[in-house]
């Protein structure tokens, strides 16, 4: 008797188009690819509306043909969930802040061929241009008055104008000497040649006023160099003067991480006054509570250190007495924000693989979690709800609300959904096992995509940088897990003693210990993955790392040789006495080390990778930026040249135009085709292991 007898039409329609739309959409499918990383839309900088209903956000696209990205400012909407594109110029349209009556949107965009001040309807319209300055701006805030703007502008400290630097950096381009003399450091720094120009922090009138540079004279940056922003500067409560971020340090800029907290008033009638100088370590991110009683600031306490804990300070404006609200929780605050009624710290922390968001109360100083899973960012308060950023290992970042009391998260964007919906991704897993000295450490692993059970996989051993980092639950668009899944890799990621979100003790037990507790929790975590996940493949694995992680893998080159069948080194340290003298921040080898090289050689050599390349004898591929001047281009160099003196096969890729990442949309694309075509050699199909 035939299956179909007595089955309805309707139900007879309603499985063949389940059938035929589960073939097509296994036809458009396809596994993810450096070009779909590449092409995400991107979400940035989300702002919420004085009445709470409508966030503006920065969308980025990528044209591959360009090879650029394009910027522009979106609203979406709370009540309903839908979406309006703000701005459709070619230009880049970035920094939208909202107007505190919330009729127009303050922006910053190059449609004049210069980044300058525009505004623009919320409800839509032409924008206009607010400011028409001889030089580039950035850096908007907008005062709770909405009668001034602050903005920065990089300026030579002893012009006494904006003309001034203009004039003399046309006279300098124009004319034919090009030799630049320096009398103390940094004469570089991350991926640009120190010319005496330094960020000034000015303060106009809106909408018609003349711009006053508030640092005048002052040998130092607003906001901090090279990866300070528009959260390191906001108005004073009454919205006639500012509280700002600056390091005045003289000749110890470059190993002083002393960044402290300033205030100027906005008609530029007195010099910025420091609030916290006794501090000698880093002071940030300067917020005010809604009734503008306190001002509440991230801070440090090891100087010298960019991996201490930030704690959340609380001092009463102006001149109270200031306390540590979260000096028992051990968790590295990152961004914070008021709730309306000034009683509570929303606060994102790295938690153990993620980056969660935390309630803090700000009288008794008591944390709850309100997210736990994947990677918070950019929290702002929109009436009874929490807007922010989150991405995970599977999804980029979109817009998500939680009630103030937690519970279900609400999605409000899904730029990528097209897209995605055409991608197969690999399933991620976190796992833990015992580390060194048998403590507790976490790790990743990630299927490759189309997974069979039974079937072995190649492994793509992923290390991470910093060292104080973590390649945890989200979204990368430098070393995404995905990318190797897309190309039939499984992938192994561990936070190795170092790593930030475990609790200050862990981070800091990396400390003059760079080729010790990481490499026992690296080797312990790979063979934990291995006996855990039998589809791994331990007989075909590479390993892979960039920065402090293209150290590790120079160190395990000589000191785990026979571990991997290849290795892949992105601007990684191999001579750790030659990288002091040549990177930019000091502060960082000497902290890590122990000194000064030539106060303690002894530190810097005991895990030196250039001591142990006799060892050497596995396949590497090299790869290094000629604008890294964080890791210099010689460090790579020197790589490559043992390797080919002794004769282990290896290949150098090298950008001229990138630093210490690979940013441009082509670079990144043929970098990762590169890297796979280097696993695939080795340990993929058809290879000799």
């Amino acid at each position: 008797m035939s299956f179909w007898i007595g089955i309805s039409r309707a139900v007879l329609l309603t499985l063949i188009a389940i059938v035929v739309s589960s073939n097509l959409a296994s036809a458009r499918t396809h596994p993810f690819s450096a070009e779909d990383l590449v092409s995400m839309d991107r979400i940035s900088d989300p702002q919420v509306s004085p009445g709470g209903t409508r966030i503006v956000f920065v969308r980025r696209t990528t044209d591959l043909e360009a090879n650029r990205g394009r910027t522009d400012l979106w609203l979406v909407d709370r009540k309903d969930d839908s979406l309006k594109q703000l701005t459709r110029h070619e230009a880049s349209d970035v920094n939208p802040r909202w107007a505190p009556d919330g009729s127009s949107i303050y922006f910053l965009s190059s449609r004049s061929e210069s980044m300058q001040v525009w505004k623009i309807a919320p409800d839509g319209g032409e924008a206009t241009q607010v400011t028409n300055l001889p030089l580039e701006v950035g850096n908007l805030v907008i005062s709770g008055d909405g009668q001034s703007i602050a903005f920065t502008a990089a300026v030579f400290p002893d012009c006494d104008s904006m003309q001034c630097t203009r004039d003399r950096v046309d006279e300098t381009e124009k004319g034919p000497v090009t030799g630049r003399i320096f009398d103390q450091l940094f004469v570089r720094h991350w991926d640009v040649w120190k010319d005496g120009r330094r960020s000034h922090l000015f303060a106009q009138s809106v909408p018609q006023g003349e711009p006053r540079n508030l640092t005048t004279g002052f040998d130092a940056d607003v906001p901090s160099k090279p990866f300070g922003g528009g959260e390191e500067i906001t108005f004073t409560p009454d919205g006639k003067s500012l509280v700002f971020v600056m390091r005045d340090v003289g000749a110890a800029e470059a190993w002083s991480t002393d960044f402290d907290l300033y205030y100027a008033p906005i008609d530029g009638s007195a010099k910025p006054v420091c609030l916290t100088e006794p501090n000698a370590a880093w002071d940030t991110q300067p917020v005010f509570s809604p009734d503008g009683r306190t001002l509440a600031y991230l801070a440090m306490e090891v100087p010298a250190y960019e991996s201490d804990r930030f704690r959340i300070m609380l001092r009463e404006w102006p001149d109270g007495a200031t306390r540590n609200l979260t000096e028992d929780w051990d968790f590295s605050a990152g961004r914070i924000v008021f709730s309306p009624d000034g009683k509570t710290i929303y606060a994102t922390a790295g938690d153990r693989g993620q980056v969660s968001l935390f309630s803090i109360d700000v009288q008794s100083g008591q944390v709850r979690k309100l997210v736990r899973e994947g990677h918070v960012r950019s929290p702002g308060v929109a009436g009874g709800e929490i807007v922010f950023g989150l991405d995970t290992l599977t999804s980029p970042v979109d817009l998500f609300a939680v009630a103030t009391s937690g519970g279900a998260l609400r999605r409000l964007t899904d730029l990528n959904a097209e897209r995605m919906a055409s991608i197969e991704m690999g399933e991620p897993e976190q796992f833990s096992f015992e580390g060194w000295n048998g403590e507790t450490v976490y790790g990743y692993v990630v299927k490759p995509t189309g997974f069979e059970t039974g079937k072995k996989y190649p492994v793509a051993f992923l290390i991470h940088g910093g060292p104080q980092g973590s390649f945890g639950n989200d979204f990368h668009y430098r070393w995404n897990p995905q990318t190797y899944a897309g190309a039939g890799f499984g992938s192994v990621m561990i936070d190795f003693h170092g790593s930030t979100g475990y609790g200050q003790k862990f981070t800091d037990s990396i400390g003059g210990d760079w080729g010790g507790k990481p490499l026992e929790d690296l080797q312990k975590g790979l063979a934990a993955a291995l006996a855990r996940y039998g589809w791994l493949d331990g007989d075909r694995m590479c390993a892979l790392g960039a920065s402090y992680g293209g150290y590790m893998i120079n160190w395990i080159e000589g000191n785990w040789p026979d571990g991997f069948a290849c290795l892949v080194n992105h601007d990684g340290v191999f001579d750790s006495r030659m990288m002091y003298y040549a990177t930019e921040e000091l502060w960082f080898p000497e902290r890590e080390h122990g000194g000064t090289y030539w106060l303690n050689p002894e530190g810097f050599e005991l895990h030196n990778p250039v001591n142990h390349v006799e060892n050497w004898r596995t396949p590497m591929l090299v790869v290094q930026g000629e604008m890294d001047f964080r890791i210099p281009v010689t460090q790579s160099l020197a790589t490559f040249t043992a390797l080919q003196r002794k004769g282990i096969p290896s290949e150098l890729l090298y950008f001229p135009d990138e630093n210490h990442w690979v940013l441009q949309p082509a670079n990144s694309i043929f970098w990762h085709e590169t890297v796979i075509a280097w696993l695939n050699r080795w340990v993929g199909p058809g290879s000799d292991q």
